[in-house]
């Protein structure tokens, strides 16, 4: 962040110190939540073909928990003693992935390509439970419960790209356009 995390006062049991480095990992546990909930707007509104009304209803309750998710994240850092930057602006400037690349598209195509959203904010909210454990076991908690969910998001996505021999169409992708092609039936990766 532009300015320090460090709070002038904290939650009893955290030093200030320790609750700025939480207030720090929690902004970027929130700007990765308000990018996914915008991440899966778009592809509610954009996706289209055979399979267009199970992905655009199952993406719905997706959006609102991960929503919930954002405010919970943002109001522990309100209780930690900081200020949550929720803003376009902030999320831009402080984010360390690039806008999702995935237009109009094929369902399986847009979750070829969420597949991969959903393991780099899975990985990094299991970086920062990693972290936080160590200093507050309540924020673990927090992220703890965020990750049964996004996981189990995940899951829903992965179900539509998964042979019944157990492989995942897109699992050598890179890129979200390439998980996008790779996920389509017939399409080389």
């Amino acid at each position: 962040m532009a300015t320090s995390t460090t709070p002038n006062y904290t939650v009893p049991g955290v030093s200030t110190h320790d609750g700025g480095r939480i207030i720090e990992a929690l902004s970027g546990r929130l700007h990765a939540l308000n990018d996914l909930s915008l991440t899966l707007k778009h592809i509610h509104w954009n996706v289209v073909g055979p399979h267009f009304i199970a992905v655009h209803e199952m993406l719905d309750p997706q959006v609102d928990r991960v929503r919930d998710m954002a405010d919970d994240t943002a109001e522990r850092i309100s209780a930690l003693g900081g200020v949550p930057h929720g803003t376009p602006g902030a999320l831009v400037a402080e984010r360390s992935w690039d806008d999702y690349s995935v237009g109009r598209a094929d369902a399986i195509a847009h979750l070829g390509a969420l597949d991969l959203v959903y393991t780099g904010i899975v990985e990094d909210h299991r970086a920062v439970v990693a972290e936080i454990g160590k200093l507050d076991p309540v924020t673990e908690d927090l992220l703890i419960e965020q990750l049964r969910s996004l996981e189990q998001f995940q899951w829903f996505v992965r179900a539509h790209l998964e042979s019944s021999g157990g492989t995942l169409s897109q699992a050598r992708a890179r890129t979200e356009r390439e998980a996008a092609r790779s996920a389509q039936p017939g399409e080389a990766g």
